[in-house]
């Protein structure tokens, strides 16, 4: 089996685009939310988001025309762009087929769906807009990194909800630890729309100014967009280019309450992080910091946190939320995550939960990181991904060697 590692990242988000400026956000506990203007929030009592209000595909996009994309596809090809950059990799020297995209989504192109629906209401089916109708596959995602790129491996988007971004650097391990890739560009994509404001208010898990994960009196999400991309290869081939690795990709775990729709379940998270650990040749003493799912729910953060006090014991590792600065970006928040776990391997820091104020005792004295970054010696990251329908997937990083 073939060792993977992270050369490049790519992050186009609320707080920063690209790796300067998302590590900057990262280090000084920068918040991205701001009122919604991607849709029209009359009517909700909670109307803030983290939206990317500085985004200008044009500006990183070479081979996509932004016309003919929708908003996440831009996304993923952007922040695609960001980690080839970052990544200084020529991919003409890469064999034909041996450089693959897979991207994760919860929501897709469900801003263009929302558009479509307004033309039905208004027109009937006959007053849809063929154009955008071609941009509302979510298989796109991937397609737009490839097609952005070059790429001729495979093409796949994984829609596992909030964990596809994990679910899709596992599927990359797999690929590159398997010999069928030397690089893959692996993350995910999502836009801030309506239908998941609305729905996650009609949930009451829809946080009214700020997230405060970990926090007693935490009230719920915050929508979130961007993408976030990985770049990533065997060893071997990082090597041979002389490239720049930031973290070792150990391994990842996955598996599925198969219990209740919404509410995860603290026994089967657990037995996840152990599947992680085994899979990547740790022990839980081995692991520095976890960088959380973390939504800011009441539930999310009691689960996450027994599980955490399952699989660690009473002295588990610091634990922080970076969806406290992002808002919580579905589809991308695992790739997110990802980054912010490779940049604190590398740069030697924990990144913080914000907005963080009262203990809550129920959660059993778990270290948030509050409020402010911390200097660490990072060597082992468990980034944690949790998603309804029970999908739970994590992924380990670790000090390159």
């Amino acid at each position: 089996m073939a060792r993977v590692v992270v050369t490049g990242v790519g992050p186009v988000s609320s707080i920063g685009i690209g790796i300067a400026a998302f590590a900057e956000a990262l280090r000084t506990g920068r918040s991205g939310i701001s009122p919604i203007t991607s849709f029209d929030p009359a009517g909700f009592p909670h109307r803030n988001a983290g939206e990317v209000q500085t985004f200008d595909p044009g500006t990183h996009l070479r081979r996509v025309d932004p016309a003919r994309w929708g908003r996440s596809s831009q996304f993923a090809a952007s922040a695609a762009q960001l980690a080839v950059a970052d990544a200084r990799l020529d991919l003409t020297s890469v064999a034909p087929g041996r450089a693959h995209a897979i991207m994760g989504t919860t929501s897709g192109e469900s801003a263009v769906a929302e558009a479509l629906t307004a033309q039905i209401i208004d027109g009937g089916f006959a007053a849809q807009d063929p154009a955008l109708l071609t941009q509302l596959p979510a298989n796109r995602l991937a397609n737009a990194v490839s097609e952005e790129l070059g790429l001729t491996g495979e093409s796949l988007t994984i829609a596992t909800a909030c964990s596809a971004s994990n679910y899709a650097i596992g599927y990359a391990y797999d690929l590159l630890a398997g010999g069928e890739a030397d690089v893959v560009f692996a993350g995910g994509a999502d836009s801030v729309c309506r239908w998941a404001h609305a729905g996650f208010f009609r949930l009451g898990a829809l946080a009214k100014d700020a997230c405060t994960p970990f926090d007693k009196d935490r009230a719920g999400i915050l929508t979130g967009e961007g993408g976030a991309v990985l770049a990533l290869e065997t060893l071997d081939h990082a090597r041979k280019r002389g490239a720049t690795i930031y973290a070792e990709l150990l391994g990842y775990g996955v598996n599925c309450d198969a219990i209740h729709p919404v509410t995860p379940d603290a026994p089967t998270v657990a037995e996840c992080m152990r599947i992680a650990h085994r899979n990547s040749g740790i022990s839980p003493s081995d692991v520095d910091y976890i960088c959380a799912h973390g939504t800011g729910t009441q539930v999310n953060d009691l689960v996450e946190s027994k599980a955490v006090l399952e699989v660690f014991g009473e002295r588990p590792p610091p634990i922080s939320s970076i969806k406290s600065m992002l808002g919580h970006t579905m589809g991308a928040a695992c790739g997110f995550g990802a980054i912010a776990s490779t940049i604190a391997i590398d740069r030697g820091f924990l990144p913080p939960t914000v907005n963080w104020t009262t203990t809550d005792p129920e959660l059993g004295g778990v270290d948030p990181v509050p409020n402010a970054a911390r200097p660490a010696d990072v060597r082992v990251v468990q980034n944690d991904g949790f998603a309804f329908g029970g999908n739970n997937a994590i992924v380990m990083l670790g000090a390159p060697e």
